[in-house]
This record gives C-alpha cells, sequence and structure tokens, in this order.
C-alpha cells in the first residue's frame, strides 16, 4: 500500500501474453489509477488485441473504459509476433468474452482524457507500439503539459528480438517512438536489457502457483506456462516485458535509473534501433529515463501478490 495519492494513469496496450499479466498487475496495485485503456495492433492484429484486453479486465470485474485505436502504425503495418502470442494473442489460452468497448477512437479518447486533467497529472503508460499515443500528441501538442510522465516498454541498449538491431514495440512504429521522444515530459525507458532480469522460470511459475489466488491468477499461471522458453536466455525461460512497465509505476524502489539522451532510427537496415546515450556523449538534452537494473525477486513477489489479491 502507499502513503501518497495513486498515479492517474492512461494504459495503451496490445494483449499479448504479457500485456495480460501487466493489466492484472495495473488493476490490483493500489499506486496505480487506471482510468483509461486503449489498444492497437502489434503481438497481434486489433481483432485479437482488442477481444483479449476485453476479456483480461472482464476477468478481474474491472470497470474502465477501453477504447479501440490503430490497426496499423503511422507508416506501414504491423507484422503479428505468433512465435509467442499464438494466433489468438494469449498463447492459446481461452478466457470468457469481456464487456464491450467504450465507442470511439483511442486517440479520441487519450486527448479527451488529457484536456480534462490539470497539467503534469497524468501518466501515459504504454506497453504497445506507441502508434495511439503518438497521434494523441501528435494532433494536440500542446496537451503534453498535462502528462507527468510517459512510460514505454520500448528499446534495446543492445540486440533487439524483432531484428537484430530492434525491440518489437519499437520496430513496428519507430515514428511513433520518436513523436514521444520528442514531445517534452520525461520519457521513461523499459527495454529489453531490462526485462531481461524479469526471467519467468518453472521455479517461478511454481512459486506463483503456490500462492493460491482466484481465476485472474490461475489465468495467468496458464498464460506463463503456454509462452514457449526462449532461444536467446537458454531455453531456461522467457522475459516478462510488459508488466515491468506497470512495477515501475508500482515499486519504483526495484529498480536503479540514469538519465539520458534516447532517440530511434527511422530508416536502413537499423530502423528500430534504439540508440540511448547513458555517457553524457551527447550535446542534446537528456530526455529519457533508463531503467537499468531490477530487484528480480522483489518483482516477483510483487506480481505473485498483487494478482493473489484479484478474484
Amino acid at each position: 500500500m502507499t502513503d501518497t495519492a495513486p498515479r492517474r494513469v492512461l494504459m495503451d496496450c496490445d494483449p499479448g501474453t504479457d500485456d495480460a499479466l501487466a493489466l492484472w498487475l495495473a488493476l490490483a496495485s493500489p499506486e496505480i489509477q487506471l482510468q483509461l485503456v486503449t489498444v492497437a495492433g502489434g503481438n497481434v492484429g486489433l481483432k485479437h488485441t482488442l477481444r483479449n484486453a476485453r476479456a483480461v479486465l472482464g476477468l478481474a470485474g474491472a470497470a474502465v473504459p477501453l477504447v479501440a485505436g490503430a490497426d496499423r502504425p503511422l507508416l506501414g503495418r504491423y507484422q503479428a509476433e505468433i512465435r509467442v502470442h499464438g494466433q489468438d494473442g494469449l498463447a492459446g489460452v481461452a478466457l470468457p468474452e469481456g464487456p464491450p468497448a467504450t465507442p470511439g477512437l483511442a486517440a479520441d479518447a487519450l486527448r479527451a482524457a488529457l484536456r480534462a486533467a490539470a497539467p503534469g497529472s497524468l501518466t501515459l503508460l504504454g506497453i504497445a507500439p506507441a502508434t495511439n499515443l503518438a497521434l494523441a500528441l501528435a494532433t494536440e501538442p500542446q496537451l503534453a503539459d498535462r502528462v507527468a510522465e510517459i512510460v514505454l516498454m520500448t528499446g534495446a541498449l543492445g540486440e533487439g528480438n524483432w531484428t537484430e538491431a530492434a525491440e518489437f514495440n519499437a520496430a513496428m512504429d519507430p515514428e511513433a517512438l520518436a513523436v514521444l521522444l520528442q514531445a517534452g515530459p520525461m520519457v521513461t525507458l523499459v527495454t529489453l536489457d531490462l526485462t531481461a532480469q524479469a526471467l519467468v522460470t518453472p521455479e517461478r511459475i511454481a512459486r506463483l502457483r503456490g500462492l493460491g489466488g482466484g481465476r485472474c491468477l490461475a489465468a495467468a499461471l496458464a498464460i506463463l506456462e503456454a509462452v514457449p522458453p526462449s532461444r536467446r536466455f537458454g531455453h531456461r525461460g522467457a522475459p516478462l516485458h510488459d508488466p515491468c512497465a506497470v512495477a515501475w509505476l508500482a515499486a519504483p524502489q526495484l529498480f536503479t535509473q540514469r538519465a539520458v539522451v534516447a532517440e530511434v532510427v527511422l530508416d536502413g537496415r537499423d530502423r528500430g534501433r534504439t540508440r540511448i546515450d547513458r555517457w553524457g556523449r551527447s550535446p542534446a538534452p537528456r530526455n529519457a529515463r533508463l531503467l537499468e537494473g531490477l530487484d528480480a525477486d522483489g518483482f516477483f513477489a510483487l506480481l505473485g501478490a498483487r494478482l493473489a489479491a484479484l478474484p
């Protein structure tokens, strides 16, 4: 629990296996007041990501407005990552049908929420390709002053997971990521280098199973067990990307951080690569906070305790 007021959060996602757990973690965290959820295509097509987001919210009994958004990036098209998320986005784990989405478009709903907010009072949390968030801020850039922080699961210091250069979310819409990096508010980057420290192993799944819990934790465990172990980690487990971004808002003490200059490559073979200057070599002002270290045991303890408290 927290003695301070919860953060008011607008969350953009593309469920996706790890997005599902991130949504449940956000709903279960008293440090977060989730005011709006928007959905893009990405991990799978928008038809699937919207259905999955509805199901995740419905299983938790959450009454949070959910609005569909972009089915393609600012340029080109999304490419589904079915190797991890399966054809349906939840690795074949079936959830009950959720309540209907709120009518409208994500960018419009985001702008409306920002217009109604006081300066510096909202947090934008993006765990999908950044299209919806970029559309909202690019079309009404003065609304950036309503934003205290933009938190993005995106990018990598080193090797990507979609190409050798680029992480998936950054690769799917690098122009949108560029918009957010230049929008003005501090951008917190949750990169592959950070999420690699949140490795889901059979031992950690067993500890989560020992917590008991209700239908949400049971569904989360089914999803974790259905995700194939990663070749990048010697098949020891799979990194749990998106919940790390939520955990930063709920328990920042689990992380170490550094102020950096960040930009994204928009063309060529390295399209989607994030260039992150950690050592002040660039004369540009520091526009991002890089999360570098994670207390992994503390992260999984937080995740388990919070999901076990859900229905």
